[in-house]
């Protein structure tokens, strides 16, 4: 349980931060209450967690030898292609993760009022970084780490870890918003990946 917790909280704490969704809760924040967007923006991620964690919990259904086989492979191999991202990025700060982000917001803000509700602020931030995060690099390590590590722990560390890069965001995210390297966290990524690949590894032998 306390392995299955530590790993998803770092996992997410360090693979979120500077994220799509995390630049996304920094521009709602700028524009409505600090508060309002904190919940939709957890609320959405850790309905996201629950569902990748039950997703993990089916696959875990699976011969245990093919999983724990497939589980190696897909940490190593998302590992090395970080890195290998990482390496072709260009050096400093990069803000295309930004981009993303504020023409997401900007597109779905030009569909609703200008007026809006404490609910309906609460509404887009979930569904926003709901969207964001589906298919996401996060939701795929979750949903792997549930199918071979104990659900409760998984789901509580994930969580925690995006409470925490949620209240980063909207507290001093703008502060912090244009220091992201986007290569940096590209690479530590990575780093966790293999990481996680060679525990598993480690805990088959």
């Amino acid at each position: 349980m306390l392995t299955a917790f530590t790993a998803g909280l770092l996992f997410i704490t360090f693979s979120e931060l500077g994220d799509k969704t995390f630049f996304i809760a920094v521009i709602l924040a700028m524009r409505h209450s600090r508060r309002l967007v904190f919940a939709g923006v957890v609320a959405a991620l850790a309905a996201m967690t629950v569902l990748s964690v039950l997703m993990g919990q089916v696959a875990s259904l699976l011969p245990q030898n093919y999983l724990h086989f497939a589980e190696i492979i897909f940490f190593v191999g998302f590992g090395v292609k970080l890195l290998y991202e990482a390496s072709q990025m260009p050096g400093g700060v990069d803000c295309e993760e930004a981009e993303e982000a504020i023409a997401t917001v900007k597109k779905a803000e030009l569909k609703m009022p200008k007026q809006k509700t404490p609910w309906a602020i609460v509404l887009e931030a979930f569904m926003l970084t709901f969207l964001a995060e589906w298919g996401d690099r996060t939701q795929i390590a979750t949903i792997a780490l549930a199918a071979s590590q104990p659900a409760m722990g998984v789901t509580a560390g994930a969580i925690l870890g995006h409470s925490i890069c949620a209240a980063i965001a909207v507290l001093g995210g703008r502060m912090i918003a244009g220091r992201i390297s986007e290569r940096l966290i590209t690479a530590i990524g990575g780093g966790l990946f293999l990481l996680f690949g060679a525990i598993a590894l480690w805990e088959g032998a």
